[in-house]
This record gives C-alpha cells, structure tokens and sequence, in this order.
C-alpha cells in the first residue's frame, strides 16, 4: 500500500510534538500497521531519530509493525484475566491458530496479541476480535469462536 504522505503534511502543517501521535494513529488506521517507510517519513518530518519514533510507538499497545490479519484477536492479560484462567486461553488459541503473540496466520485471516489490559475486568477473561468483546472466554470456547469468523469470511 502506498502512503500519501503530503495528505499528512496538509492536515499537520506544523510539527510540534503533540500531533506526532495523531499521525502515527492515522498512518497505522490508513494501512493496518507501521512501515519501515511509515516510520522513516514520520522521523525525517520531525526531525526526530527514527528510534524516537519507533520507541514511541512501542510504548502503546495500540501500534503494529507488521500487517494485521483480517481478523485481530486480543486477549487480556490483566490480573482479574489472570485469576480466572487466561493463559491457559492464550495457550488454546496459540493452539488452534498455529501462531504466537504478535503473529498473523498465513493466510491473513487472523492475527493474535496478548494485552495487558482490554479495560473489561468484569467479564474476565476476556477477549476482543476487532471491536466484538467476547466475555468468560474459556481454553473450551476457542475452537468455535475461530470457526465463527472463519464461517463469516465463507460467506462473504
């Protein structure tokens, strides 16, 4: 995908720190994730090292450096996830989906994060799909939440 990066330039003509952030987002919103050349344009506009940038960007769970599949699954990590059996949900969908933290499927379809927190401790453990909360996820519900989207993609 190529980015129009004057389109930024005209939204934020100048280049103090605070619209850094905003940019990022967009950027990341625009294509799924961070380039190399996404970060590389966004040090050289203000004139900041590119490992500034990138250490900013790490910082928040929100950025991506690799695409993202069709279908970004996060899973909870947070202490009330925690007690109630995450890991062992992590582990399952590791399982089904034949992917690590921070890996998207080779077909696309789906990519997979560990967060610290998805803010819904209340429904613990929980888990989010794009922007569909899944609550009381448990290791036995895994494989029919995947075959959900997988069912959703054969239909489209």
């Amino acid at each position: 995908m190529t980015i129009n990066f004057d389109e930024y330039k005209k939204k934020y003509p100048n280049t103090q720190r605070e619209n850094l952030i905003h940019i990022l987002q967009e950027i990341q919103d625009e294509c799924g994730y961070l380039s190399e050349d996404a970060i590389t344009w966004v040090s050289r506009y203000f004139n900041l090292p590119a490992s500034k940038i990138y250490g900013l960007a790490t910082f928040y769970n929100y950025f991506c450096f690799s695409p993202r599949g069709k279908y970004h699954i996060e899973i909870c990590e947070g202490t009330s996830c925690q007690l109630k059996a995450a890991r062992a949900t992590i582990k399952e969908f590791e399982k089904v989906l034949k992917i690590s933290n921070g890996q998207t499927t080779k077909n696309g379809m789906f990519s997979f994060q560990v967060v610290p927190c998805l803010g819904a401790c209340g429904i613990a453990p929980v888990v989010k799909i794009n922007n569909e909360y899944y609550s009381h996820v448990m290791p036995s519900q895994v494989n029919s939440i995947i075959e959900h989207y997988i069912n959703i993609d054969e239909n489209e």
